[in-house]
């Protein structure tokens, strides 16, 4: 038979074993801190750019139109070619004016023989009178019949330069060099000022004009860096301006400032602001869409960071750091430009700091974890190189 102090020894042992090896099975249970990928606040200068949205034009669109009333006979040019300067385009039976020009000469004719009578015959009577062979009022009749007559020239004289003009207008020609339009009038149609208005346009396309819009807080805080109009265009013309065509490709040619609108438009409270661009062989061609990206300047020492790091919650910002101890601080920091990727940090963040960007959702204030580096799989922050700004947040800095 087992004595009672042997048995309760057992039993104590027991007891300490179970409660050991439950020690240790919550000490393997124990989670191990999460991994994240993290990456250093980069410094750099990056340019500043604003993005807009514009649209093509013709540097000149002249518009043709029949400056006399008849029926088109030719149409010389082929629609969406390259037209010069003084070629013609269409032309207008020029019957009846020919027979209005040789009417006019006729008449003209008339009256110069008229006057060479009158003036020869005051030639005559002038001698009469100083003589006191002839009365005054003889006289005074003779030089009024020659300046009758010298006026009645001058006005057949303008009649007939007034049917040569109708003559040559039935010859509508291109008054600049550029790529004429469609058609808008066809061969036997009655044109002129009363009838088919327009006829074509013809637009200078090389180089070609790019409107866009800014807004009226960003007109006025732009014009109050410089003291007068001319440091404003001066200014204006030291950006450097690119487009974004509509199948996301980037314009080959820079661009350059060109005008700003007399004018804020009422309804939209923006200015135009007019941007010229190289076109050789006529890639862009008015009416087209495209964004416009405006260098302004260059941002000194900027800090940037990836914009999957950067947290949005309820109109703020905040950005997970991880301290040298590997533990986390939730950040709040402002954010400003976007630079391609990376997002500009004005404020809360110093270089060199380490961020979370992989696993962001992991994290919370001070927990330990375990950092990784980040690789990223886009264009490494070194290659980066626009800045972009929506309308609504480029309230200041250019135009």
């Amino acid at each position: 038979m087992k004595s009672p102090g042997r048995f309760l020894i057992i039993m104590i042992m027991a007891a300490v074993f179970i409660f050991l090896s439950g020690c240790r099975k919550e000490q393997k249970e124990l989670p191990s801190p999460p991994v994240v990928e993290v990456t250093e606040v980069i410094q750099k200068d990056i340019p500043i750019v604003r993005e807009r949205v514009g649209t093509t034009d013709g540097l000149v669109n002249a518009v043709i139109r029949a400056q006399v009333t008849g029926y088109l006979s030719k149409q010389n040019y082929t629609e969406g070619d390259l037209v010069k300067k003084g070629q013609v385009l269409f032309e207008i039976d020029p019957r009846l004016f020919q027979a209005a020009l040789d009417q006019a000469n006729g008449t003209l004719a008339q009256l110069e023989a008229q006057y060479e009578n009158v003036r020869a015959n005051l030639a005559r009577v002038k001698p009469l009178a100083d003589e006191n062979a002839l009365s005054q009022k003889d006289l005074d009749d003779a030089i009024g019949a020659e300046r009758s007559a010298k006026a009645a020239v001058v006005a057949a004289k303008a009649a007939v330069e007034k049917a040569r003009l109708d003559l040559e207008f039935t010859k509508i020609i291109s008054p600049i060099d550029g790529i004429a339009g469609l058609a808008k009038a066809q061969v036997g149609n009655l044109v002129g000022p009363a009838q088919i208005g327009e006829l074509t346009t013809v637009s200078t396309i090389d180089p070609i004009k790019v409107y866009y819009m800014v807004n009226e807080q960003a007109l006025i805080d732009f014009m109050k860096m410089f003291p007068s109009k001319t440091a404003v265009v001066e200014q204006a013309k030291k950006f450097v301006f690119e487009l974004i065509l509509g199948d996301n490709s980037v314009y080959p040619y820079k661009g350059e400032f060109y005008a700003m609108d007399r004018q804020v438009d009422v309804r939209t409270g923006t200015v135009r602001v007019a941007a010229l661009f190289p076109n050789p062989n006529y890639p862009l061609r008015p009416g087209q869409f495209v964004r416009v990206l405006v260098t302004i300047g260059t941002k000194k020492d900027a800090l940037l960071v990836p914009q999957r790091a950067v947290i949005e919650l309820q109109g703020g910002y905040q950005v997970a750091v991880v301290g040298p101890d590997n533990k986390v601080e939730i950040r709040t920091v402002k954010a400003g430009d976007r630079f391609g990727t990376l997002w500009v940090i004005d404020g809360g963040l110093k270089p060199g700091e380490r961020i979370v960007v992989e696993g962001v959702q992991k994290v919370k204030q001070d927990l330990t974890v375990n950092p990784k580096p980040f690789v990223s799989n886009t264009t490494p922050p070194a290659q980066e190189t626009s800045s972009k700004l929506g309308e609504g947040q480029a309230a200041a800095g250019g135009i």
